[in-house]
């Protein structure tokens, strides 16, 4: 499962809202090489299911990630960060063995 924090709700809706992105679409994350750390984080927001993508809904937000990403996702929360040490989407990731300063990467 992924999970999705209040906080990460609250700013995926008010940019569906903005940018006029209907509910049709969904939150894709990936997990792709790169980052200081080794390992990086995408998102977007997708409209087209793959056949081997696993599909989560966690507060009222579609998550949807391919196979593999899944594996280093595994019961990490979305969270969204607005604070004086950054503003973004961040991973509480329980599998990574560690993270970059920016938190933006992680390595396991």
């Amino acid at each position: 499962m992924v999970f999705v924090a209040e906080s990460a709700k609250q700013k995926i809706d008010e940019i569906r809202n903005s940018e006029h992105i209907g509910t049709d679409y969904f939150v894709r994350v990936s997990v792709t090489s790169g980052g200081c750390s080794g390992l990086t984080y995408k998102m977007d927001f997708d409209n087209e299911q793959k056949p081997n993508d696993q599909i989560f809904e966690d507060n009222g937000v579609k998550i949807v990630t391919d196979l593999k990403s899944f594996l280093y996702l595994f019961n990490s929360t979305l969270e969204f960060s607005g604070g004086l040490t950054g503003k973004g989407f961040v991973f509480n990731n329980p599998n990574a063995a560690r993270t970059c300063g920016c938190g933006e990467s992680f390595a396991v």
